[in-house]
């Protein structure tokens, strides 16, 4: 992730600081108890399904979902979908449906008339990017408008300028005792889990790659922990797509240093590290086994905007369901979401690891990666 979470004394990201114009209700989650065996080394526990699977919606509710904000107010309003109806939420939370017909959509004014709300504009995907509504213009604040701008930065430098001054500097000493690294390449694990490392591209928030190669690595419990949960989510006919698991520290620092003192709270400060240094952190995703396309979520990952709440109310019913589904299966392996992204999780004992600053090609056995077995 972009935004991986420091470690401190209080364990609070600088993220955490943020104040969205909204206020984010958590979604009651029907419980249906399904039960899991480990099938590598562990031992599962219970594994929650959140509830039945919601059917899909129309493409054209897809493309109008969102957050918007009305011209030059400092509030934000939410159009989402539960149980096959459009909903209007407003900043304080209160609810209301909404009338479609023909692509046209009538909301609910405070007197409960419903109001013409005319679509003006879309992208080149067909998502809504703004629309009228009494009078106003209400304009989308997510990434559906333009995904580049929600998670696209300027570096403060050239990034070889800053990876050199990167890989010449050391991670900051630290007090154990840690247990030693074991390193494992997940992908040796299971031909489910696959990859779109995104800083190994310049499809990353720098627009150039920080990662010499696409692999990822976690520390042994945690990668196996981890398998256990791809086996819980076969039988929904889903694989895991990973995004980004250990980093080598001097990245976090590219990241750092790359990155102007007003956009800080977006990374991790390399003078405490992350729980990706200690490769006890994964960014991930679901796709269907079945094409091998990802799943559709309620936010973009690496998206700067509320949609990256685990518990943001917005998208489909569907959409909700498949992110509810991911953390599920995680936490029954003792995996944490990060309050703030709802790709990330961090490993239970990712305290009892150092932070590490191995490249992906200087990883062997003796250096942090685990011995074969």
């Amino acid at each position: 992730m972009l935004r991986s979470k420091s470690v401190n004394s209080t364990g609070e990201s600088a993220k955490s600081k943020l104040n969205f114009p909204f206020q984010l209700l958590p979604l009651p989650l029907a419980a249906l108890l399904l039960w899991a065996p480990g099938i590598i080394r562990g031992q599962s526990s219970a594994f929650n399904e959140p509830g039945p699977k919601p059917a899909d919606v129309p493409l054209e509710w897809k493309q109008l979902v969102g957050i918007y904000a009305p011209e030059g107010k400092k509030v934000s309003f939410i159009l989402l979908e539960q149980e096959q109806h459009l909903y209007w939420l407003d900043p304080d939370g209160e609810k209301k449906q909404t009338f479609e017909k023909d692509g046209v959509v009538f909301v609910p004014d405070d007197t409960g008339e419903r109001r013409f709300a005319h679509t003006e504009h879309r992208n080149g995907n067909g998502i809504v990017t703004s629309f009228h509504y009494m009078n106003e213009l209400y304009t989308r604040a997510d990434a559906g408008a333009d995904p580049a701008g929600f998670f696209r930065l300027t570096p403060t430098r050239p990034v070889k300028e800053l990876r050199e001054e990167a890989l010449a500097a050391s991670p900051p000493e630290e007090k154990g005792p840690f247990r030693k690294p074991e390193l494992v390449e997940l992908t040796t694990l299971d031909p489910a889990i696959h990859l779109d490392i995104r800083y190994a591209t310049s499809n990353d928030f720098l627009g150039t790659s920080v990662y010499t190669q696409a692999r990822a690595f976690m520390q042994r419990p945690a990668a196996e922990a981890l398998v256990r949960a791809l086996h819980k989510l076969k039988p929904f006919g889903y694989g895991l797509l990973i995004h980004d698991a250990y980093r080598p520290w001097y990245v976090t620092k590219i990241f750092w240093d790359a990155t102007l003192p007003e956009g800080k709270i977006f990374v991790a400060d390399p003078l405490q590290g992350s729980r990706h240094n200690r490769g006890c952190a994964v960014d991930l995703t679901l796709y269907d086994l079945a094409t091998g396309k990802p799943i559709e979520m309620p936010g973009t990952y690496d998206e700067m905007s509320p949609r990256s709440f685990p518990d943001y109310p917005g998208g489909t019913s569907l959409q909700r369901w498949h992110r509810d589904l991911l953390r599920r299966a995680m936490e029954s392996e003792g995996f944490t979401v990060y309050e703030h992204e709802w790709w990330h999780f961090d490993y239970k004992d990712w305290h009892e690891y150092p932070i590490l600053n191995i490249k992906f090609e200087d990883l062997h056995s003796g250096q942090g990666l685990a011995a074969t077995q």
